[in-house]
């Protein structure tokens, strides 16, 4: 058998960036990166721009990236022209020049432009055809005790690595939503206009149920295929959500139209509360940590950064055995309250998923186990150089 994991039977596909290049990003007025398509070890100073690249990676995938930033707040600042990445990435199609950012567009235009060998791509959601991108930032580290919101987005984040799908769902409920509260603040809103939004609505609402549902489903699975002895502890993960837990029980269509009365009969309570009280935007994802049948807001910080670490890479996993592409990691400051064992875990496991990886700290002894796997670079006042 080769060693080339583009042809180990069995295996997904490794997708990497072979060049990067940024102009007015965040504090990068032009950079260009050359990449071998192993990993990537990014280290320096915090507030080097390391995260920044992370970032723009990000926005190879479909949303707002890592940050959730706008796109106005990512360009450089004095900038005479919007921001602009540009990638090419060797793919399951071969190799893919991928551009996107604001660059050219008329002033005041702020929509985020996709091109894909230089044609322009009608949604972002192409962008799922040539690479899933995953990432892990400290940001996160409150993900289980934090507000229910920043859960339904990290779920719904899951989702659409193996569903693409999922975030045009997830887009047009909300947007149906915010017509259907708006209607019902106004003094004469019409009963057919809140019929003919609630309709789709829920037909939308339980499409979303379903894909988390089959998520849940998905995830716990490849959980629990994985050896008692993991480093990472396993989870156990669960949905807080009437229609979740329903739409694996009933028919979809009763359960559709069970959701699509209790909008209508429940139209004046949601008058008075000013917003929709009831559907998936309210939903939670529960996680427990399995070892100590704990709930993981319950555990300790570094056992829910070792939960988080688990969960990501059971879904790295999952995602590459769906999709037949490995994913393209991002994990900011990973390795900085790992101990020495744990960190080797989980290069190997990362090694072992046959992914590209860009990882980034401030100190490059914590990546010594990766010399020979991974390319390092320096980086040090938005510039970039082999380190």
């Amino acid at each position: 058998m080769t060693d080339d994991p583009n042809t180990d039977a069995g295996r997904p596909v490794r997708v990497s960036i072979n060049r990067l290049k940024l102009a007015n990003f965040r504090n990068y007025e032009n950079l260009s990166l050359r990449l071998a398509p192993s990993h990537v070890v990014l280290t320096g100073e915090n507030g080097a721009g390391k995260t920044n690249l992370l970032e723009a990676i990000s926005f190879l995938s479909p949303g707002r990236g890592l940050r959730r930033a706008t796109y106005t707040d990512v360009t450089r600042n004095n900038a005479t022209d919007g921001f602009a990445i540009h990638a090419a990435i060797e793919t399951t199609e071969g190799s893919v020049e991928i551009g996107t950012g604001l660059a050219g567009n008329a002033p005041g235009d702020t929509a985020r432009r996709v091109r894909i060998n230089g044609v322009t791509a009608a949604t972002a959601d192409e962008l799922l055809d040539y690479s899933r991108i995953l990432w892990l930032v400290p940001a996160m580290d409150g993900l289980f005790t934090g507000p229910a919101a920043d859960r339904r987005r990290f779920l719904d984040r899951m989702v659409l690595a193996i569903d693409p799908a999922h975030g045009r769902r997830v887009l047009d409920y909300e947007k149906a939503m915010r017509s259907r509260n708006r209607l019902l603040t106004e003094e004469r809103s019409n009963d057919a206009w809140l019929d003919a939004i609630e309709t789709p609505m829920a037909e939308l609402a339980i499409a979303i149920a379903a894909a988390r549902a089959e998520l849940m489903r998905l995830i716990n699975g490849m959980i629990e295929r994985l050896p008692d002895d993991t480093p990472f502890p396993k989870a156990d993960c669960l949905l807080e959500g009437e229609l979740e837990q329903r739409v694996g029980i009933e028919a979809a269509t009763d359960v559709e139209e069970t959701f699509r009365r209790a909008l209508h009969g429940g139209r004046s309570r949601d008058r008075a509360a000013g917003r929709t009280l009831d559907g998936p935007h309210r939903s939670d994802l529960l996680v427990r940590h399995r070892p100590k049948a704990m709930p993981a807001e319950l555990c300790s910080t570094g056992e829910q950064k070792a939960l988080l670490i688990g969960l990501i890479l059971s879904h790295a996993r999952l995602t590459g055995e769906l999709a037949g592409m490995a994913p393209i990691l991002l994990l900011d400051e990973i390795a900085a309250h790992l101990d020495e064992g744990r960190r080797a875990a989980l290069f190997d496991i990362i090694e072992e998923l046959g992914g590209q990886a860009f990882m980034t700290g401030t100190d490059k002894a914590l990546f010594k186990s990766l010399e020979g796997r991974a390319q390092f670079f320096e980086v040090a006042h938005g510039e970039v150089r082999s380190g």
